[in-house]
């Protein structure tokens, strides 16, 4: 019988020659034994200098539109159901934004993303000003806008691309098995036909979720294959920030090691995907927060998170230029 060791080589090598894991191989492989976690993380980390080199790719956001949202997910703040404090306005004025992504690219940022809480855009004002900034940010800025905007008609995805929309964000939050237990006022079907609509319309998807919701471990291999039959190749992972009044905010903290292991996961079903650690990494992975770019990862988000504070920019970008690592520049063809 194979130890645990020559497991995860076999299946590393297997990546590395462009042989994909099986549902059963990366169960196995996200259950790897604490003392043999370093070897899982390093095996990670080959197969992303194989397919996705040096880079780390930067973005930073903006929470344009705060708070009121009448969606049920049972971790987010920004719930009307939940009595979380949070801040809450419509949508800021388009001078606002556009300092805003100055300050992300001044930071390192590649790419600025656009946040508006609230179920889809149904105010054709702020969608509007969502074209518009899209446009003036480009021009006037020079880093690639995502936007991260609910559910979107196809013609709104469409009235997108036109605009010079980088990726849409859209997360599938956990496993299709697990999301009623996330949230019960929208489904993860519904979560996929928006997906499908913006890839119909051309755009680029940045789509993955979080872990620490009380998902299993099987769950965490689950919607990595979900990820990888919707052909998603812009991954961000966050982990769960249990916020006061939330029903979520008693969660579990997982450890550091459980986490690197499930994000080692991800690159070898994804070997190819941008997956970028995101939400949840400073206040879960602690003085292992460089072990995730040592570990497969290629994409971190930098600044603040849309209802939490983050790290120092320069902090993050020392940190990658510690591991050996540079900067994706934005790209705006």
């Amino acid at each position: 019988m194979e130890s645990s060791c020559e497991q995860i080589l076999k299946w590393t090598e297997k990546v590395l020659n462009g042989g994909e894991l099986t549902e059963e191989e990366a169960r196995a492989l996200i259950r790897t034994r604490d003392e043999d976690t370093m070897l899982l993380l390093a095996c990670a980390d080959k197969i992303r200098q194989k397919f996705s080199g040096r880079s780390v790719d930067l973005c930073a956001i903006i929470n344009a539109r705060s708070g009121s949202c009448q969606e049920d997910c049972k971790f987010c703040a920004q719930s009307a159901r939940y009595n979380t404090g949070v801040k809450t306005y419509k949508f800021l004025p388009e001078d606002e934004v556009i300092e805003a992504a100055k300050r992300a690219k001044k930071a390192g940022a590649a790419r600025f993303d656009i946040v508006t809480a609230g179920r889809d855009q149904r105010n054709p004002k702020d969608f509007a000003e969502i074209l518009d900034l899209i446009r003036r940010i480009r021009k006037e800025v020079g880093i690639e806008v995502c936007c991260s905007l609910g559910f979107l008609t196809q013609e709104q995805a469409y009235q997108l691309k036109e605009a010079g929309i980088s990726r849409l964000h859209c997360n599938i939050e956990s496993a299709p098995s697990f999301f009623k237990e996330v949230c019960t006022t929208h489904t993860a079907e519904e979560k996929a036909e928006n997906v499908a609509r913006a890839q119909k319309a051309g755009i680029r998807v940045c789509c993955g979720g979080i872990i620490g919701l009380g998902e299993s471990l099987d769950q965490r291999v689950e919607m990595a294959f979900h990820l990888k039959e919707m052909h998603i190749d812009a991954v961000p992972l966050n982990v769960l920030n249990p916020i006061p009044g939330t029903p979520f905010e008693h969660n579990k903290r997982l450890s550091p090691l459980e986490i690197l292991r499930s994000f080692a996961m991800f690159r070898f079903v994804l070997p190819k995907a941008q997956i970028r650690t995101a939400g949840g990494r400073q206040i879960n992975l602690r003085s292992l927060q460089s072990m995730a770019l040592a570990g497969g990862m290629n994409g971190v988000m930098i600044g603040n998170y849309l209802t939490s504070k983050g790290s120092d920019p320069q902090d993050d970008i020392a940190m990658l230029h510690d591991l050996g690592r540079t900067q994706t520049a934005p790209n705006l063809n």
